[in-house]
């Protein structure tokens, strides 16, 4: 089967809220839903948000922080239409990669969680790359990638250009020893050619149509990339 419409973009968020064993919350970052939605819908795309438990996904609390506040972010905070649109997603198990020409996962901490081993995710990633369509992931959504495998069984991310959260990052926001493992060095023994820039700068990186930023600076560019790879 073949995608019905080209302007039809998936964007899975995660369910997760809770940060590890430590009593505080986690979830998806604003700014790496807000800027490429925006940035997507803005270019005409149709965009469709999923989530594993459908609904209000929850909202990493320190990324509504002044500190971490963009353009974007200041729009959805406005945008009453949009709020409503995300407290509604749609159950990940519903979604078919037939009916969308890419997908997309805003990172946080909370894909770590749940959706690194979420069947359905993965099912959903092996088939947007056996159909040539665009993945793109920011942050530590890189980590939906480690337990997809290619026809052949290997890691998808086996010797291709891929980058995430460093180790580094991690440990300047003290959470090495909170998320369930260190994305930089789970990427490296799946046989990825792991890449980063510098700490908190945007780096993007693409290869086999999988696009994915380093942290939260690089979610704009990961949309900008992905929607040149659709046009």
């Amino acid at each position: 089967m073949t995608v019905t419409n080209t302007t039809n973009v998936l964007m899975v968020i995660t369910s997760h809220d809770k940060l590890g064993n430590t009593g505080e919350k986690t979830g998806f970052w604003l700014e790496e839903f807000a800027s490429p939605y925006y940035q997507l819908i803005d270019a005409g795309f149709n965009v469709t948000l999923a989530s594993p438990l459908g609904g209000q996904p929850p909202l990493d609390p320190k990324s509504a922080e002044t500190d971490f506040q963009t353009d974007a972010t200041r729009r959805f905070e406005q945008d009453k239409a949009n709020q409503a649109v995300l407290a509604t997603t749609t159950k990940l198990e519903l979604i078919d990669a037939n009916d969308y020409a890419a997908v997309f996962y805003p990172g946080g901490h909370g894909p770590m969680w749940d959706l690194t081993t979420n069947q359905k995710s993965i099912a959903l990633i092996s088939a947007f790359i056996e159909q040539n369509k665009p993945v793109a992931v920011v942050c530590h959504s890189t980590s939906v990638l480690l337990n997809v495998k290619d026809k052949n069984g290997a890691a998808i991310v086996q010797g291709k250009k891929i980058t995430g959260f460093t180790n580094s990052e991690e440990d300047a926001v003290q959470l090495t020893d909170i998320v369930p493992f260190l994305l930089e060095d789970e990427l490296i023994k799946q046989g990825a050619n792991y890449q980063k820039g510098d700490d908190w700068a945007s780096f993007v990186v693409e290869d086999s149509g999988i696009i994915s930023g380093q942290n939260p600076a690089s979610s704009s560019e990961v949309a900008t990339r992905l929607i040149k790879q659709l046009s």
